[in-house]
């Protein structure tokens, strides 16, 4: 797994601590342990996962790890920092305590079965002492929910009561009432051990169907973690045979040997051979990416068709695949803010059922059975055709029992808890599959309010090719190679189609370079000042443009080409240079206004030219002429008027507005810096994944709302039927282990809603 030092925030005196928690059962125990994290000096913000079980912990250096684990263990909550490398999930272990909890529902629903046809068919007013031996020894077998119990205990006494807490006090309680029952039979209570007995079984099932359902939900980052191979064939520099060794004793620059079937063990470049890749694990495409020599090539992706060598050039955490894995588990951790709701009232559910259970009690023993007598006895007689055989009479305290037991039972914190990691869980899976990164559960939410997209032209919109298209000289010959000269400083985009342009031509000397981010570049060439950019750009070299120039460039410019001004004392020409339009630029603008979102272009070029451009692209709101450094303003000014706005960029000179944006998207070929700046990451590098990044993030959010709204209405809709809102108008009565099944059903519900997320396609219901 990740080491317990994720990553660090841009103060270098903070970093984030991941820890291992277990013992939490229900967003209780989440709200619980950020309690208690966040109470410990240096600790900045903690934020729990209940389905995954870790604690993203954001903190001084000085804090150490282990004291905040023991912390946790001390509150309970068994925990330990995560300071390995990562390694393989125990699906073993997991199956084993599933198996385990299946097996014991079987045997305690068994039990209550047998209780209940026990007490159910004797027909002797007082039983035998064999018969009470039996019966009690029967109802020993609550033993398969002793975990339940003394968890139940242990939060009880830590002051952090849990589900469990209320499984127990419930189960206890029928016991403790059963037993009485069972040697005062004079008192002339209903005997009911069936009922805990069955309460217990219900509750592991669900807690094995549950943890199945967790599994299941987590089984796109187990695939991922399962993509990294454990060895790799070292080859000398001559191509000497290889040895194998642990990939973590890679260093950069070890070259390695891969076989056609196996997995490439750490990024690097093919330096002899060619194959073909499946990236699949990455891109989510199917089809195989031809590689030859100088190709990059991605850790966990698979050879394919020939033997290869490769020069490794990123190991450990710094591989892709290795990076991809600590952006879902980040994303995993980090929760949507309408999750705040239901921890805030998490904090104190627990509290108020046993408190709404005690009312409850209280209620019904002095009030409820006398105002509806009738209904009362009528209920009572019904319920005790399997009390031992004796003619019953009226028993309030038992009825008023029951329903304070199945109040505690029927409440469900672990709904709560898992409404939305699990959504999360299962949408940044998928997401991870198709190649669609979505950070975290905070994005998903913003994702859902947006209702404008700013798409970023060059790189974006664009190939981010372009080529020279048209070269006009006014009074120098060598007006493409003196700007090849120039551009030698440069890495513009811009720059490559101008110095492929002059590939041919000789090479001038060139020196004191200079850069002006979305103006120009100037240099000296052959001992002569030299300025290549915008309009702007001369008029601030004192270079005047002629109106004869000014029309020749607008009318390159109003056929959509980029228009590149170059002079040395004076104007010496106009280069004009042209990016084509991505394949899939008009079809993913179509969707999104599908999609009801308003579009922009935001480009450094002259209006004449956005426009061309965003005419074929049917956008018709430009933010044209905007250098790198007004970009996040362009952005800021737009949510100033209300806007909830995505940018799409690729660049760093969009870094800034990437993160200006309510939401930032950026595709894969773009910068170190963009990437990380982006709430999503598009690795197929395919601007439809756009489209396809907001329909996923509509989905699981809307999968968070569905699962919200059944955990909360199941609560304020069972609490009080099972507080006996429907015993006097229609005698309906629920018993302790039909509660505890609902209970069960409620949590197993929510998890199994979440992998519905899993049949995701582009449904027209979406757009």
């Amino acid at each position: 797994m990740s080491e317990a030092l994720l990553s660090a925030t841009p103060l270098e005196s903070t970093e984030t601590v991941t820890i291992d928690v277990t013992g939490m059962k229900c967003a209780g125990c989440v709200r619980a342990v950020e309690t208690q994290l966040t109470r410990q000096p240096g600790v900045k913000s903690a934020t729990v996962n209940l389905v995954t079980e870790l604690a993203t912990v954001e903190c001084d250096r000085s804090v150490d790890p282990m004291r905040l684990a023991a912390t946790l263990t001390d509150a309970g909550f068994p925990s330990q920092p995560r300071t390995s490398e990562r390694s393989e999930l125990p699906d073993l272990t997991q199956r084993h305590q599933i198996e385990k909890r299946r097996h014991r529902s079987q045997i305690a629903i068994a039990a209550g079965l047998l209780i209940f046809s026990a007490i159910g068919h004797s027909s002797i007013p007082v039983l035998s002492d064999v018969e009470i031996h039996g019966m009690a020894a029967l109802a020993t077998l609550i033993f398969p929910g002793r975990a339940i119990l003394l968890d139940g205990w242990k939060g009880l006494r830590h002051n952090i009561p849990n589900m469990n807490t209320l499984i127990s006090l419930g189960a206890l309680t029928a016991f403790i009432a059963s037993s009485i029952a069972l040697f005062f039979p004079q008192l002339g209570w209903e005997c009911f051990f069936d009922e805990p007995v069955m309460l217990l079984g219900f509750i592991l099932l669900g807690q094995a169907l549950e943890q199945q359902a967790r599994s299941k939900a987590a089984s796109s980052l187990q695939s991922l973690a399962a993509l990294q191979p454990r060895l790799a064939r070292l080859i000398g520099k001559h191509g000497e045979d290889g040895i194998e060794i642990p990939i973590e004793h890679l260093k950069a620059g070890d070259r390695l040997q891969v076989l056609p079937s196996e997995q490439i063990p750490a990024d690097g470049e093919i330096i002899t051979g060619e194959t073909t890749i499946d990236e699949s694990m990455l891109t989510g495409e199917s089809v195989p990416v031809q590689k030859q020599v100088g190709s990059a090539v991605t850790a966990g992706t698979i050879n394919q068709s020939g033997a290869i060598a490769i020069q490794v050039t990123r190991v450990g955490k710094e591989t892709t695949l290795s990076k991809i894995i600590e952006f879902v588990e980040t994303a995993q951790a980090r929760k949507a803010p309408i999750q705040k709701l239901a921890d805030t009232i998490a904090g104190y559910f627990t509290y108020s059922v046993m408190t709404i259970a005690l009312l409850t009690f209280l209620f019904w023993e002095f009030i409820g059975t006398k105002i509806w007598a009738d209904a009362v006895t009528w209920t009572i007689g019904m319920e005790h055709s399997h009390s031992m055989g004796m003619m019953p009479h009226p028993s309030p305290i038992l009825l008023s029992v029951k329903l304070a037991i199945a109040v505690l039972v029927i409440a469900c914190p672990c709904a709560l808890g898992l409404a939305t990691p699990t959504a999360i869980l299962v949408g940044s899976g998928i997401g991870a599959e198709r190649g669609l990164l979505i950070r975290g559960g905070d994005i998903l939410e913003r994702v859902r309010s947006l209702d404008t997209i700013v798409f970023d032209k060059t790189g974006t919109l664009t190939t981010g090719k372009p080529v020279v298209t048209d070269v006009i000289e006014f009074d120098h010959d060598h007006v493409i190679q003196i700007a090849a000269a120039v551009e030698r400083g440069t890495r513009h985009p811009l720059a490559a189609a101008i110095l492929q342009a002059a590939d041919d031509l000789p090479v001038l000397l060139a020196e004191d370079f200079y850069t002006r981010p979305g103006f120009g570049v100037s240099a000296t060439v052959d001992h002569q000042p030299a300025f290549l950019g915008t309009a702007q750009w001369m008029e601030k070299n004192q270079i005047e443009i002629s109106q004869a120039a000014r029309e020749q460039a607008d009318q390159l410019a109003t056929a959509g080409k980029t228009i590149v001004y170059v002079a040395t004392q004076r104007l010496i020409g106009i280069i004009a240079v042209s990016d084509a339009l991505r394949s899939d630029a008009k079809s993913t603008i179509r969707s999104l206004k599908k999609l009801n979102l308003k579009i922009l272009m935001l480009t450094g070029d002259r209006k004449e030219t956005a426009s061309a451009i965003a005419s074929e692209l049917g956008i018709t709101e430009i933010l044209a002429e905007i250098p790198p450094e007004g970009k996040a303003d362009a952005i800021a000014q737009l949510q100033a008027k209300n806007h909830q706005v995505a940018m799409v960029g690729d660049g760093i000179n969009d870094a800034p507005a990437l993160a200006q944006a309510e939401v930032g998207i950026a595709l894969k070929s773009g910068t170190e810096v963009a990437i990380e700046t982006a709430g999503i990451v598009l690795m197929r590098d395919r601007l439809s994944d756009v489209v396809e990044s907001m329909r996923l993030s509509r989905a699981t959010f809307a999968k968070i709302q569905q699962n919200l709204f059944w955990a909360f209405g199941y609560n304020l809709l069972g609490i009080p039927i099972a507080a006996g809102v429907l015993l006097p108008g229609f005698g309906i009565l629920l018993s302790p282990a039909a509660a505890g099944a609902f209970m069960a059903f409620s949590s197993v519900s929510v998890v199994t809603n979440s992998l519905l997320l899993r049949r995701f396609t582009k449904s027209p219901f979406l757009e």
